[in-house]
């Protein structure tokens, strides 16, 4: 039983008990006792307004003021939450939400309080925080509708629906009192412009209900139908206006405590968009088909052969990295930015062409798209002998993965239909495909017949399964069988998969089960036509959750918590990929 949350920042929780609410435009974290911790604005990769997750000040709480067991629950695809909780004396729930569709410049926060059962009585303090927490509220002023304006930083607040609330030094607190029976609207905004006359709750809502009801259809002929399509919301809402989808809402959130693997996440990978976009393929020419299509023609339109790993939501440069003088998430601290804008993955045009390639089969390819298979391409063709930095982004290296991605990404495009003037390159993609499949076996075939993981590292590399599940070599190819075989002894454990040995202590110990590793399995089971061993393999790892169904990069079996930036985009989408693609009627 759980206390009403006290003044000051509420205290971390493990990562499987938080909510996401999501717009496009940003995302905000939401605890078991109804505080917001979390919440950057007005963009993703801006500064954040909310920061208690990570040590900073700035939060807003909405939360039974008697004691207290939790629970909540999506509305079926949407990211409308509802928070649940059972009181000494009643029921009371929560309906959160960002407001969506979203604007660009204001973030909305939707919080409507339900007496299910009894009155409901609750404590709602707002101390938001810009800047990482580093700019409090400031200019507090209550309205003679019973509004309250202020101003954080550069930010303008508004809170309607506690007219009753007392300024403090840090911000608003009040107790809020709701009838059986009976609710009461809070909305919260944060924008970088003056803010415009209020809008009615109601419509807020309904406007809501209605962008998540045509965005978020029920998808068809997928296993596990109702988190296939859980996993289209959660991606659908860290989807902005460019198409582009951010890895995950947050930053520096630990893959290992101590370890000093934190990273910024509120970015937009080019392989992570990739995968959303095939994985979207699979059920249909979904809305994020066309949105990963569009950004990724966008980008390589705009870069060619120097395309980035990575972009920002809108298509900008991602920003060196720095610390924050923050105490971070307990086991990790605080950075912002991406080392990622230094780097050359080569794999990232094999992604792009198997995505393209996608949007062909569903003739959504125009003539930008067709330029863009060109360009990726011609980009294969001149930088498949540089090394890279893979999809690990370690060390360059001739990483195998990347070049057998690129062949995948060759024959995929070279097989799709294609426009009447563009026949005459197929014949060279493939070629080109055969080449660098032949350049991986000279130098990166392991004695004992599997892929190993470049010319100087022999280990096994759970990666390699993806590019035969791609098309780069047949199933039936020894090579392929073998390198699955490998992944099963060295880096399966009870279900779950590791990326590879980091060094000879046990797996467990050097990081989490990596989710996406577990559904590549699964999907290479499939391939080798084992389909019990492979639904075995992607229930292990669909139930590597909390209760709001989300999933971090990495899973702790022994604790079972979730490690990382939550929620992780590409692990979602293979969910997906995964869900389409084991359906028996596929």
């Amino acid at each position: 039983m759980t206390a009403s949350t006290p003044a000051g920042p509420p205290a971390p929780h493990v990562l499987r008990d938080y909510a996401l609410l999501a717009d496009g435009h940003r995302g905000a974290l939401v605890g078991p006792r109804g505080d917001i911790g979390w919440m950057c604005a007005p963009r993703w990769d801006s500064d954040a307004v909310f920061a208690a997750l990570i040590g900073g000040d700035g939060w807003y709480g909405v939360t039974p003021a008697r004691p207290f067991v939790w629970g909540g629950y999506y509305e079926p695809g949407s990211l409308v939450w509802r928070s649940r909780w059972t009181t000494t004396d009643g029921i009371t729930e929560c309906r959160e939400a960002l407001a969506h569709p979203g604007d660009p410049h204001r973030a909305v926060v939707l919080r409507r309080v339900l007496a299910v059962d009894g009155d409901a009585h609750l404590d709602v303090r707002l101390e938001a925080a810009a800047e990482f927490g580093t700019a409090p509220m400031r200019a507090l002023r209550r309205d003679e509708d019973g509004t309250w304006t202020a101003r954080a930083g550069d930010l303008h607040l508004r809170l309607s629906g506690c007219p009753d609330a007392q300024a403090g030094p840090a911000g608003l607190h009040s107790v809020l009192r709701v009838a059986a029976g009976a609710s009461q609207d809070l909305v919260l905004e944060v924008s970088d412009r003056p803010l415009p006359a209020p809008e009615p709750a109601g419509r807020l809502w309904r406007a809501t209900e209605t962008a998540w009801a045509e965005q978020v259809p029920e998808p068809d002929g997928v296993l596990a139908g109702r988190d296939a399509r859980h996993a289209c919301a959660v991606l659908t809402g860290l989807t902005g206006p460019s198409g582009g989808t951010v890895a995950a809402a947050t930053t520096s959130l630990p893959e290992r405590a101590e370890q000093g693997r934190n990273y910024d996440y509120r970015y937009v990978w080019i392989r992570d968009q990739a995968y959303i976009g095939q994985a979207a393929a699979r059920v249909g020419p979904h809305p994020l088909l066309q949105d990963s299509l569009r950004f990724v023609t966008a980008r390589l339109l705009d870069d060619g052969p120097r395309l980035a790993p990575a972009y920002s939501a809108t298509g900008a440069p991602v920003p060196d990295p720095r610390t924050l003088d923050l105490p971070g998430y307990p086991g990790g601290f605080d950075v912002v930015g991406n080392r990622v804008n230094h780097q050359f993955q080569l794999d990232v045009f094999g992604e792009c062409l198997l995505l393209l390639a996608a949007g062909a089969r569903h003739d959504l390819l125009d003539t930008d798209g067709w330029r863009a298979v060109r360009i990726a391409a011609d980009a294969v063709a001149a930088r498949h002998t540089e090394k890279d930095a893979g999809i690990w982004e370690l060390h360059p290296d001739r990483w195998a993965h990347s070049r057998l991605t690129c062949a995948a990404g060759l024959r995929a495009v070279a097989t799709a239909p294609q426009p009447a003037s563009g026949r005459g390159r197929a014949a060279r993609w493939e070629a080109l495909a055969d080449r660098l499949v032949a350049s991986v076996d000279a130098d990166c075939l392991h004695p004992s017949g599997r892929w190993q993981r470049s010319p100087t590292d022999p280990g096994v590399d759970a990666a390699l399964l993806l590019p035969a599940v791609r098309g780069a070599l047949p199933a039936d190819d020894p090579r392929t069988r073998a390198t699955l075989d490998a992944v099963l002894t060295d880096l399966a454990r009870d279900h779950y998969c590791y990326r590879f040995r980091h060094d000879r202590q046990p797996l467990q110990d050097a990081e989490g089960a990596f989710l996406l590793c577990g559904f590549l399995v699964a999907l290479a089971h499939h391939q080798q036509g084992d389909g019990i061993e492979a639904v075995r393999w992607f229930e292990r790892n669909r139930a590597a959750c909390g209760p709001p169904g989300l999933y971090a990069e990495e899973f702790d079996v022994a604790q079972r918590q979730l490690r990382g930036n939550l929620p992780q985009a590409f692990v979602h989408a293979l969910l997906l990929e995964t869900a389409a693609a084991l359906a028996p009627a596929r």
